[in-house]
């Protein structure tokens, strides 16, 4: 598996598919409005998430997407991975090469168990997970513009000085040199 542009854009648009189905398809065209991904480039990973089983489609007016499977059972390895495998992409050029480099075969090692750390860790967050960390970044962004309107709505405190407190250092210094 590679990690691409296009795995990431696939989990930014299945995350925004969850967190506004409600039961019914999103169209990609709202998807990409609010993300800001092309939408030929939306078009070409749905299809690749449909022939993996990930998401289906309706069509017709009123159609779009939705999730096969509860934003809990699907992870973003899962995601990443059916955008990758259904994309067409040329032959590389290395796979060709008959022999592998010694220097490849001596970091083969590390690049197993990277490979693995991350598949492992991708596969343990879900669209769930993240959906729970949008509504609490947006709560947190709410959180200054409630306090921002709070404040509006308290009188602000005058700063004009009580009755019979002098306002001045001279006032101050007058009814301080008249009481001796």
């Amino acid at each position: 598996m590679r990690l691409t542009t296009r795995g990431k854009m696939a989990v930014t648009a299945v995350t925004d598919l969850a967190l506004r189905s409600h039961g019914g398809p999103v169209a990609l065209p709202a998807i990409s409005a609010r993300q800001g991904i092309s939408l030929s480039y939306l078009e070409d990973i749905f299809g690749a998430l449909r022939r993996a089983g990930l998401v289906s489609s309706i069509r017709g007016p009123g159609g779009g997407y939705t999730l096969t499977r509860n934003p809990q059972e699907l992870s973003v390895a899962d995601i990443v991975t059916a955008s990758e495998k259904y994309m067409t992409r040329p032959a590389d050029k290395a796979s060709a090469e008959p022999h592998p480099l010694p220097s490849g075969e001596m970091t083969a090692e590390l690049w197993a168990s990277f490979h693995s750390r991350v598949m492992d860790y991708l596969q343990s967050i879900t669209v769930a997970d993240l959906i729970a960390s949008q509504d609490a970044q947006t709560l947190r962004d709410a959180a200054p513009a409630a306090s921002v309107a709070l404040k509006a709505r308290t009188p602000a405190k005058s700063q004009l000085p009580a009755r019979n407190v002098p306002n001045s250092v001279f006032a101050l210094g007058g009814l301080l040199g008249s009481s001796t």
